[in-house]
């Protein structure tokens, strides 16, 4: 039984809930909005051109004309075997099917479709990783690059022999038939009654791991492409069939072997673009509700305001740490899976989400709570940095991403005690240790904080938009996204927000270098100017932000801020050694190259 009695309905939901695990089988039927003839098409034209070279007049049904000459109906195979001896003879006669004109590039002919289009914009969201296309041109190639994709193509064996492995790639195209471009493109029956042993095992392999989406392709003629689906022993994940009309003849045995639904369609493109918005729409279903996030912040209010409300407090934060950590059963925020920046994107999208209630309830918490509720918070973050440590198998930057929620609560937190200048207690959670996923001790600051979380790197976070050429593009994208969007909550109307991040580096690097003794940071800092005459602090804007330097940098020359700082236990209480922390990160501000 189909979803809600729609098969098309149906694909979607499937599709976004296994990410990456279908594959689409596309034929020439999805270029045919693009005006690239269909082979049936070509046949016809072959016969056109053929016969008005022999001096015949124009028929209006060369079809008619064709069967009624030769007693047969034409066939493209032969036609195209008779015309042409080599494979670089018929690639020459398919070349000007394929390549677009002057004419036909201003008109709109012979480039990418909505269709293409959309798939490409599947691939990116990570939902399609392989396409099988019995296409010879370059529509798909050229729309994925249009979407940032750069896709791995394989049009031959030797092509094959070089390629980047199938689960390594963004997006895997296998070229059944060739490329146009390549004198070896198979077009008759002969070439395509089998495949190169090579193609079979892939073949095999796709088939065997992956569901199937077929649009565009009769299942009439590729004879080893048949062979290919009906030899599948599993069937693992389902089959749909993008038809126009009933599904026939051989198209529909095949369907029917694979036990596969078949999805009635008006046309390619606009069967890949409902595709497309079916599947964000659910993908938007599955972020949490901002009335939800309303709802949530409004009882952390309540609950702060008054004391005898700590429980509720408390089942609250520990209620959206659970719902964090459900999460991640879905296949989604799994840790393994492509790295191209639309899938990084992604999940950095699906992490702010299912965040944004926990790290505006750890700023609310920061600014207003007191000690015994700022313990929750600590108690949230080990939980989600517990969570994060069990597991190990993965790829490297999906496993340190499932501690970004903890990121985003210790530094929401953080800034709201220092909006509410709560400075002792802010030394006290910068300090608090916990274990990392190495199950060694470390401080927040040193776990969490931004400027020194593993994943934090640099060029993971290049992959987000606009950020490729950024000094600091996680912090930034910190300022200019996530906690852009959510500071109103628990920071003062018209805050900022730069402002805010970088004062709170300064106090970072004063936590930071306390740790030394007062003897040793005195050595350092009295080396010549020739040699390194300081001690390293976590950088972050304030490496290259003109603010920091004109304006806010000035606040930690004052003797008065100073002093309440070490009262509250920075600099170990001595204000001297405060005064050598922030001379030592001004020294090593001013020995970066960014400025």
């Amino acid at each position: 039984m189909t979803a809600f009695g729609d098969p098309a309905t149906q694909l979607a939901f499937s599709m976004h809930e296994n990410r990456g695990v279908f594959s689409l089988l596309l034929g020439s039927g999805l270029s045919r909005a693009a005006e690239i003839p269909t082979g049936w098409e070509i046949t016809t034209d072959l016969v056109r051109r053929v016969a008005t070279a022999q001096g015949v007049d124009e028929q209006d049904d060369w079809v008619k004309w064709y069967i009624e000459a030769e007693g047969k109906e034409p066939n493209y195979s032969e036609l195209l075997a008779q015309l042409a001896a080599t494979p670089a003879e018929r690639r020459a006669i398919l070349h000007s099917y394929i390549e677009p004109n002057e004419a036909d590039r201003e008109e709109g002919r012979k480039v990418p479709t909505v269709g293409h289009k959309a798939i490409a914009k599947l691939v990116r969201g990570g939902y399609v990783r392989v396409i099988i296309t019995t296409n010879f041109d370059r529509l798909m190639e050229n729309a994925l690059r249009e979407e940032g994709v750069e896709p791995t193509v394989v049009g031959s064996t030797d092509a094959l022999a070089g390629a980047e492995p199938l689960t390594h790639s963004a997006c895997y195209i296998l070229k059944l038939h060739g490329d146009y471009k390549d004198a070896r493109i198979l077009n008759t029956d002969a070439e395509l009654e089998t495949y190169p042993a090579a193609y079979n095992t892939l073949l095999d392999r796709i088939i065997d791991e992956h569901g199937l989406i077929v649009c565009g392709w009769s299942g009439e003629w590729d004879h080893a492409l048949r062979a290919a689906i009906l030899r599948a022993a599993n069937r693992r994940y389902p089959m749909f069939w993008a038809s126009r009309g009933e599904l026939r003849s051989r198209g529909a045995e095949l369907c029917q072997a694979r036990k596969g639904v078949t999805v009635p369609i008006a046309d390619a493109d606009s069967f890949f673009v409902k595709l497309l918005e079916q599947v964000e729409t659910l993908e938007q279903s599955q972020r949490q509700n901002p009335l939800s996030v309303g709802m949530t912040v409004s009882r952390a209010k309540r609950y702060l305001a008054k004391p005898e409300y700590r429980i509720q407090l408390s089942d609250l934060v520990s209620d959206e740490v659970e719902r964090i950590i459900a999460r991640h059963e879905q296949v989604d925020l799994a840790p393994q899976g492509p790295v191209a920046a639309e899938d990084f994107q992604r999940r950095v999208a699906l992490y702010e989400s299912i965040s944004e209630g926990l790290t505006k309830v750890c700023g609310l918490i920061g600014r207003w709570g007191d000690d015994i509720q700022l313990k929750t918070v600590v108690e949230a973050i080990r939980g989600i940095l517990s969570f994060a440590a069990d597991t190990q198998g993965g790829r490297v930057v999906y496993l340190e991403m499932r501690s970004y929620p903890a990121v985003l609560a210790y530094q929401a937190c953080a800034l709201g005690l220092q909006t509410a200048e709560r400075w002792q207690a802010l030394h006290s959670f910068m300090g608090i240790e916990v274990e990392n996923r190495r199950a060694r001790t470390e401080r927040l600051l040193d776990i969490v904080g931004p400027s020194t979380w593993d994943g934090s790197k640099k060029d993971y976070w290049q992959n987000m938009p606009e950020m490729d050429r950024r000094y600091t593009p996680f912090l930034d994208h910190l300022v200019d996204g996530a906690f852009g969007k959510w500071c109103g909550t628990f920071l003062p109307p018209r805050s900022s927000i730069s402002d805010v991040f970088l004062l709170a580096e300064g106090i970072t690097a004063i936590r930071y270098i306390e740790a030394t003794e007062k003897t040793q940071l005195q050595e350092v800092m009295s080396q010549p100017s020739t040699g390194r005459n300081y001690l390293w602090a976590p950088v972050g804007r304030a490496g290259w932000a003109w603010e920091y330097h004109e304006r806010l940098s000035k606040r930690f020359d004052d003797d008065n801020f100073i002093a309440v700082l070490a009262k509250a236990g920075f600099g170990r209480g001595d204000p001297e050694i405060i005064k050598l922390a922030i001379e030592s990160h001004k020294r090593v501000l001013g020995s970066l190259h960014w400025r």
